[in-house]
């Protein structure tokens, strides 16, 4: 099993996927986490990856090219291009065991992880094949809930787990 995680905070992932149960599938190569920071597909000097949202509004939502040119190079790299893209967000289907389930049927699982007021609307149209919540809440990021599934899904894999 492999996870591919887009993120503004990928030393957030590596850290966390280096310890407990997940780190020891990690050492086993029972899995890998790969965790891509998209802030190295902006391409303005400051790496910035937000705008203003284009209809107007509050706040500020992560821009698209960078977030598509990410996207482009990972799965240029994988075995699956067909891989989900799984977008946390509150407003997503909630995580329950059944779609831990679905999404361990999957050899490689893409989890998109969004910041600011959300996501430019073309990324979740065009990339984006399941959005996921872990609750009914709100989180500053997705890279909490990338590991809630990382953690749920890994446990479906074999070898993971002992008895």
């Amino acid at each position: 099993m492999k996870f591919v995680v887009l993120t503004l905070f990928p030393d957030m992932i590596r850290q966390a996927v280096s310890h407990s149960v997940l780190g020891k599938a990690v050492e086993k190569g029972i899995i890998s986490v790969e965790a891509v920071d998209i802030r190295d597909y902006a391409n303005n000097k400051h790496n910035t990856v937000d705008d203003y949202p284009f209809g107007g509004g509050a706040g500020m939502v992560m821009q698209a090219p960078p977030v598509f040119d990410c996207y482009q190079d990972v799965t240029s790299r994988l075995v699956s291009p067909a891989a989900p893209v799984v977008f946390m967000t509150p407003a997503g289907r909630t995580l329950s065991q059944p779609v831990v389930r679905e999404l361990a049927e999957h050899e490689e699982i893409i989890l998109l992880c969004g910041h600011y007021e959300g996501i430019d609307q073309r990324v979740l149209d065009e990339i984006v094949t399941d959005e996921i919540s872990i609750g009914d809440y709100v989180l500053t990021g997705g890279e909490l809930a990338a590991l809630v599934v990382m953690d749920s899904v890994s446990r479906m894999v074999e070898g993971v787990l002992g008895n």
